[in-house]
């Protein structure tokens, strides 16, 4: 396994010796657009600034785009510079989901702007708190950078990508979603057709770390013609994370996903397994 995944003692012990390293605290609740700003001002680790989702990790709401679409280049290598991000600082992002919310957007995100150095905190918040690590409330004040990103969108999948049919799709969301149970939040139920149900919460063990190497392996399927989705393009990133701490190619990221595919009733749509 590479390194992209790294445990808290080694994030306590580049913060202690002083390396050069940006935290980014991706705590999110989706049903509360305030929630994970609350919970960074809380406490947060040392010198770690707030990745919002809705402002900072998504452009606001279009049926075409979805209810979490991407912010432009522009705006988004806007708040990487405010960050304080460069090409030569390591990069570490966290939530207390394992990822399977809004640390793998994040860190998704950052690969999108072609940064060399990203990293997943593995467990999250828990095995920062569990650690017993030093946390603090004091919102940091970085110093801007004058990076200027160089973006792939070929990591992207469009809606017409999706449509086209040539690709294998894996639908991130929970069980009872995939299969037209329960829908919640999207205008329709039930999934993309011939798309395949792998949650993204299934990828993490209770304490909301990542599966050992093998079982990982096991759970993802191989191809170099893959599309992740899920509601709105914040859990597919949790399989696109998980291919690449495989060392494999990584799947495209559908945006829109869900919310923008179901928006639109023209489109078909599957139900069950």
């Amino acid at each position: 396994m590479n390194d992209l995944l790294i445990d808290a003692e080694t994030l306590a012990s580049w913060l202690a010796k002083g390396r050069d390293v940006v935290v980014l605290d991706a705590r999110a609740r989706l049903q509360d657009a305030e929630a994970g700003r609350a919970l960074w001002q809380e406490s947060h680790v040392p010198g770690a600034v707030h990745a919002d989702m809705d402002r900072a990790l998504s452009a606001p709401p279009s049926a075409e785009g979805g209810r979490h679409p991407l912010p432009s280049h522009e705006q988004f290598a806007a708040q990487l510079r405010a960050w304080g991000i460069t090409p030569q600082c390591d990069v570490v992002v966290y939530d207390d989901m394992g990822g399977a919310l809004a640390a793998a957007r994040a860190w998704w995100m950052l690969v999108w702007a072609g940064h060399p150095s990203v990293h997943v905190l593995n467990g999250g918040w828990q095995a920062w708190r569990h650690g017993d690590h030093p946390i603090e409330s004091v919102a940091p004040e970085p110093s801007p950078s004058d990076w200027q990103p160089t973006f792939d969108d070929d990591l992207i999948a469009t809606t017409e990508d999706v449509a086209r049919g040539d690709a294998v799709l894996l639908d991130a969301r929970p069980g009872e979603r995939f299969r037209g149970e329960k829908e919640p939040i999207d205008p329709a139920a039930g999934h993309i057709p011939g798309a395949r149900s792998l949650p993204a919460g299934s990828l993490v063990d209770q304490q909301a770390r990542f599966l050992s190497p093998d079982e990982l392996a096991q759970a993802l399927p191989q191809g170099d013609n893959t599309i992740s989705y899920c509601g709105s393009g914040i859990s597919a990133c949790q399989i696109i994370l998980a291919c690449a701490v495989l060392g494999r190619p990584l799947p495209r990221l559908y945006p829109g996903s869900w919310s923008a595919w179901s928006s639109d009733p023209s489109r078909p749509v599957a139900t069950g397994a």
